[in-house]
Formats: structure tokens, sequence, C-alpha cells
């Protein structure tokens, strides 16, 4: 899998978890060998990660024991924490070159991690391991090397408000930017302070950048990037999608508040019914449904450009995996990479985190019985995973800085040439 144009995005959400035992253990260092470990014998192998928190209790600890059953001598110290705490521990680790020999890994994390050498080239164990890489969905390479793999992924299709839409006489979700355009303001035609589409644009969480803008560039095959650089400017594909964004605002289509919208206040919006459509997770589909169980709604593709036929982009965040440097262990802890990225063991963890596998062949159950899943398993297979901010440098401070000009854009101080302009300046004194 390239880097650069097609660099895919990794992360997670946050859930309440053992912050104390997280942070005890890793202040400790990396995993330490058992009695004997570094000399043949049992050796114990730490994996930091804020996965196990967000599992039905127990489902995470059963895979480490089917592990540790299929691999005599290789016991695994799960240190589980809150998405927050462990991100602190893993850059704290990473600064004092104690982080723990297997990690669960951000995509905004990994440049910074390969750069100061504190993570292991993963192309180079897979080589050593004799693992086939062909049957990973993606991976997230610094320099053409790989420093994390994406073990299971979360989406970001669009969701529609099926009555709102109905009412407003669009019988299907949109599948291009004009019938998306045409659908938004049909249904901001509704009055009664309903809006076509909601965008949240908080400098705080700069995301919306990632999810609800730069998606619409994804979705047309276009990229931000070129040769692993900022592409901003002399980019009709970039340009054509912030104008777009520029062009529903103008018309009045998006919900009001963006400039301090986040993203928990979107999904707020959608599920009080107060939006036709928003661009979000599909973690998300569970909270909707028991939050508001009247509401109708569907999933589809992002609307591409008018005319565009070749696959589509969806931005996605993922848990992904990687080894410390520091690690004495690291073919212990590629073993264990290896076992989370097998076909089965891959399917049976995205069925119970309730997202899409990183390996090409396994298939979550949940697809089977849930027909919203099955709509997004499609859109997922049609096309490819897609987020230019993964392994980019700063990349958080990056959606921060497009942001800040597309805001001012918005505001009529400026055009979106300038926005584009002022950002792929600032862009480049980052790279």
């Amino acid at each position: 899998m390239s880097n650069g144009a097609r660099m895919r995005y990794l992360g997670g959400t946050a859930v309440v978890g053992a912050a104390a035992l997280l942070l005890t253990a890793c202040g400790s260092g990396g995993g330490d060998a058992a009695e004997g470990g570094s000399s043949g014998g049992d050796v114990t192998i730490e994996f930091a990660q804020w996965w196990e928190p967000e599992l039905p209790d127990g489902a995470f600890r059963e895979l480490m024991d089917q592990f540790e059953s299929e691999n005599p001598g290789i016991t695994v110290e799960l240190l589980s924490g809150p998405y927050a705490s462990t991100k602190e521990q893993v850059l704290a680790g990473a600064a004092a070159g104690t982080m723990s020999d297997v990690v669960g890994l951000d995509g905004a994390w990994v440049n910074d991690f390969a750069k100061q050498g504190s993570i292991a080239d993963l192309s180079a164990l897979m080589s050593e391991d004799g693992f086939d890489d062909s049957q990973l969905v993606s991976q997230v390479q610094v320099d053409g090397s790989t420093y994390m793999i994406p073990v299971v992924n979360f989406v970001y299709p669009m969701f529609s408000n099926d009555d709102l839409l109905s009412q407003a006489g669009v019988d299907t979700p949109p599948s291009t930017r004009s019938e998306f355009a045409d659908a938004a303001e049909a249904v901001t035609a509704l009055g009664d302070n309903t809006y076509g589409w909601v965008l949240p644009l908080s400098l705080e969480a700069p995301n919306g950048v990632q999810n609800d803008v730069m998606s619409w560039v994804w979705a047309s095959g276009g990229s931000m990037l070129e040769d692993g650089q900022p592409a901003l400017t002399d980019n009709p594909d970039v340009e054509s999608g912030i104008q777009f964004v520029a062009d529903l605002w103008d018309a009045g289509v998006v919900a009001p508040g963006s400039f301090t919208m986040k993203e928990q206040d979107k999904v707020e919006e959608f599920t009080n019914g107060r939006v036709g459509m928003m661009i979000d997770s599909l973690a998300h589909v569970t909270t909707i449904q028991e939050s508001n169980p009247d509401l109708s709604f569907s999933i589809s593709a992002i609307p591409a450009e008018d005319g565009y036929t070749g696959e589509r982009g969806i931005p996605y965040a993922s848990w992904g995996i990687g080894v410390a440097e520091n690690s004495e262990h690291k073919a212990e802890a590629m073993k264990l990479v290896e076992f989370l990225m097998s076909e089965e063991t891959n399917a049976e963890l995205s069925s119970i985190a309730n997202a899409f596998p990183g390996n090409t062949e396994s298939v979550p159950d949940f697809v089977e019985d849930n027909e919203l899943f099955a709509t997004a398993f499609e859109i997922y297979q049609d096309g490819y995973p897609a987020n230019e901010f993964t392994g980019l440098p700063v990349a958080e401070e990056l959606m921060r800085q497009l942001g800040e000009q597309l805001q001012k854009t918005l505001n009529g101080d400026q055009s979106v040439d300038d926005a584009l302009t002022a950002a792929q300046k600032s862009w480049e004194s980052e790279f």
C-alpha cells in the first residue's frame, strides 16, 4: 500500500478504563521477560491500547488467552485505558524509551514516532516473520516503510434522515454533489429550523476538516498531497471540493453553529431530526438508534463529483498497531500482530468491535443481520479507506490550519483560492 496520496488514517475514541494501571505499567518500561525470558524461557509482552475498555467485558482478554494457548511461552499483559490516557502514556514512553512492546496507535502519532525512532519498522519485521502483507487492507508508511497496521476500521459514510428527505420530495439519498445540494436545499426549505447538512468546524477539535470537508475530495478520487507533500493549490480536485462546501454554506443549507461545533454536536443535531444529512462514523449507529428509536435513517456512499465513475475514498478511523523499537521481544510482539491480523481472529475482533476488518479476507458476522452495517460494508468494499492526514507530521495542527482558513472563507473574508494559498504556505512550513 502506498504512502503519500493514499495515506491512511487511524484513530479511535475514548472510553473509560484502567488509566491508573496504564500509568503505572508504562512507567516501568517495555515488556519484561519473565524468569529466563530473553535467554529462551517464557516471555511476557506488554500491550498498551485503548481497545479493551471499548469491547464487551472480557472479550479482548479471551482473544489474548487464545493467543497464549497457540503460542506457549508467550504471555500478554494488557495495559488498557481510555484513548486520551493511552495517548499520553505512549507519547511519554516514546520519549523515554519505555514504550510497551506492542502499542495501539493512532495514525496522527505515527510520523513523529517513526522519525524519532521509537516504533519499529514493521516492513522489516513482517519480512523476518515471513508474514504475507497482501492480506492487509492498508498499512501506514513513512518514507516507504510500514510503521502501523490498521487492525479494524470505523468508516465515515453519509447518514440520511429518510423521513426528512421524503417530506422534502427526495426519494433516495443523493449520489452526486448536485443531487446532494438539491436535497439539502429541499430539506432546508421545510423550515422549522431544519437544515440539509451539518458541518462541525471547531478549531479545538478540528477533525471536521478531515471527516466532513476533505472527505468530499476523497469521495471523488482526489488527493490533497503530491509525492507526500502538500498540494492544496493548483489542484482542481481540492479546489472543487472546498468550493462545493463553500457553495453549500452560501446557499444557507448548513445548520448554524459550525464554527464551534464538534463531532458530538453534529451527531446530536442529526439524532434529534434537525438535519437531513451528515457524514459520520459507523460507530455512532447504535448510539443514534438508542437515543431516538423512532428516527428512520439510511447509510450511503459520500456523494461524488458529477460524472465521476471511479472508486470512492471513504474516511475512516482505525485501531492501529505497532511494535516498540525499545522492545526486547520484537519477534514475540510480531507473533501477536500476526495473530490479530489473521483472517479468523480479525473477523472475530471486528465483529465484537462493530468495525470493519483490516484483513481483506475477514468478514464480520454483523453484516449478515444488520442492514445498515451490511450497506456500509458494501460501500467499504466498493471503495477504499482514505484519510491522507495519516502519517503526516502534526496532522491535527494541519487540520486546524486549514480549518482557520476555511472559517475565514465562509465568513466572507477571503476567497477559496486565498484560503488554500494560505493553508498551503502554513502546511509547507510543517513538512
